[in-house]
């Protein structure tokens, strides 16, 4: 059955989640966001040490260019970590507009 062609009354709402699975879920969401920040963290190290690496063998006294993808990576990651330990929940209110824009669509 397709539920474009149901009516809004005719469809069934998923059952309501327990609340210790939902903050179960909410956990491991947030346990994923860590463990990936922690791996973007890593490769954002690794990746500009090599580059002042190599312009400290190449050219040491030239201009230090690694300073250009140093800020504009940093500039993401500082995103990441934002998102990560900032950012912060949704509200309630913007939850449900979100649902309802949804709906809209189907």
């Amino acid at each position: 059955m397709d539920d474009r062609n149901t009516s809004a009354e005719e469809r069934t709402d998923p059952p309501a989640m327990a609340p210790e699975e939902a903050l179960r879920l909410a956990a491991v969401e947030q346990l994923k966001k860590r463990r990936d920040l922690g791996t973007h963290l890593l490769v954002f190290v690794l990746t500009n040490a090599a580059l002042v690496g190599i312009w400290a063998i190449a050219t040491p006294d030239s201009f230090f260019w690694p300073v250009i993808p140093l800020l504009l990576w940093g500039i993401g990651l500082a995103m990441n970590v934002w998102d990560v330990y900032l950012a912060g929940d949704p509200s309630e209110a913007s939850i449900t507009r979100q649902m309802n824009r949804l709906r809209k669509r189907t």
